[in-house]
């Protein structure tokens, strides 16, 4: 029974990327289906890290927030690094800082670190349990907990209700 969740939500995302990817006529959706299924089964006891995915409907919800909030730290950490790219005086405080995490769940601190990288202008350099260090275009604090505000809170209180 512990790998019936992972394999749904494995079978889920692969049914889901395939459909992103290849459309949606009657035959792909069937090919699709099935060879979604054939992965999932094979492949569900090494999914195990998704059990920690939460499937009630508010989890599902920030699922859907979070990734519009990503979208727009995206497009404004990217506006800023090109500007910061395009300006004469190339306005930049480089440096590494450490900042730390609520997530308990493996899966969640492995997106919000992939998370944080795919954001211009920060990059997760190590995690060490509950604290990353991460390398800053520009640091504006080394405090802990303002660097934590400042980078991770906005992703950490949607992947906590996803993940926990």
């Amino acid at each position: 029974m512990h790998k019936v969740k992972p394999g749904i939500i494995l079978f889920v995302i692969l049914f889901g990327l395939w459909l992103l990817l290849a459309g949606a006529d009657r035959d792909e959706l069937i090919v699709a289906a099935a060879a979604s299924l054939v992965i999932s089964v094979l492949f569900a006891g090494r999914a195990s890290a998704l059990g920690s995915v939460r499937l009630h409907p508010k989890a599902i919800a920030y699922a859907v927030i979070f990734f519009f909030v990503f979208l727009k730290e995206l497009v404004h950490s990217t506006i800023d690094v090109a500007g910061r790219l395009l300006s004469p005086r190339l306005p930049i405080n480089p440096g590494i800082v450490k900042v730390r995490t609520r997530l308990k769940s493996p899966l969640g601190r492995i997106i919000l670190a992939n998370t944080i990288t795919l954001t211009p202008g920060t990059m997760t350099i190590e995690t060490k349990g509950e604290y990353y260090y991460i390398h800053w275009i520009d640091i504006r604090t080394e405090d802990i907990d303002s660097s934590t505000e400042a980078i991770v809170a906005k992703f950490e209180k949607y992947l906590e209700v996803i993940f926990g």
